[in-house]
């Protein structure tokens, strides 16, 4: 393997988000400007949507404003695959992913330490980073927003209920009393009238802000809500409850209709905090 293959390019710069680095670099500033700084403490996870920056990245900003200027030992991101199917949790063994605004370092050791904790669930693998949009769109952010940045690169294939339930526990009880944040990408409803998504949306955000785990998993698996990734989202949520959360706040929600002005079939986004 060369050295290159070891680095994961930049997929979708100049169409999720600029492709040059002074311009995204202010669009993220602008947007982290203009979210609300609610003071929280002991933030343990995040919840992002991962759809282009005009749509979605105010809402993006709303949970990475809460932990800008902070440093974390290791951020572990989850993200769904949206273009290859596996039935794992596939962690980039790779050293590094590339955005404009540079590079973003892998944790190996942690990259490793929860990949030797199941090797069923959780493998070191190239499957579901090559393409996907989901994960690479957070980093801009965290670029931006957090100090000596390096992260955990995790895509989940089949959003099971064992691969997230074993993604989740591993990382809570590995990490339990370290300095971690775990962010959890995921949009809402896809492609409804503007008026019967913010009515399926509503659910996601009140299991979200019960922090009720059981009743998000449940809903989800039997397809009585939409989340592209439900199952990164549950597996936040149980590891951050092991690493001492106990408090949810959704701290906005919108949807592609509120930006861009058509109604008509509209997907739906959100940010929490767990802490």
């Amino acid at each position: 393997m060369t050295a290159n293959e070891d680095i994961r390019q930049s997929m979708v710069a100049g169409s999720f988000y600029p492709g040059n680095p002074q311009v995204l670099e202010n669009m993220v500033k602008k947007f982290l400007d203009n979210a609300e700084d609610k003071k929280i403490k002991k933030i343990k996870a995040l919840v992002c949507p991962h759809a282009g920056y005009i749509y979605s990245g105010q809402v993006a900003a709303c949970s990475f404003k809460q932990v800008t200027g902070n440093e974390f030992d290791s951020v572990i991101v989850i993200a769904p695959s949206h273009s290859e199917h596996f039935d794992f949790n596939s962690i980039y063994n790779g050293k590094a992913y590339q955005t404009p605004l540079g590079m973003v370092n892998i944790d190996s050791e942690s990259c490793e330490k929860i990949a030797a904790s199941d090797s069923q669930y959780i493998k070191l693998s190239r499957f579901g980073h090559r393409t996907e949009h989901s994960l690479e769109v957070q980093l801009p952010f965290m670029q931006v927003a957090l100090k000596n940045l390096q992260i955990v690169p995790v895509v989940m294939g089949n959003q099971s209920k064992t691969n997230a339930e074993s993604l989740g526990t591993a990382i809570g009880n590995l990490f339990k009393g370290k300095n971690i944040l775990v962010v959890a990408s995921t949009d809402l409803s896809h492609y409804h009238p503007y008026d019967t998504a913010v009515s399926l949306d509503k659910k996601v955000k009140e299991f979200i802000k019960n922090f009720d785990i059981g009743g998000l998993e449940k809903a989800f698996l039997n397809d009585r809500l939409e989340m592209c990734g439900g199952g990164p989202v549950i597996a936040a949520m149980i590891a951050s409850k092991i690493l001492g959360a106990r408090n949810s706040d959704v701290l906005c929600y919108m949807n592609s209709g509120d930006t861009s002005g058509d109604r008509s079939a509209v997907v739906g986004y959100l940010s929490a905090a767990l802490y």
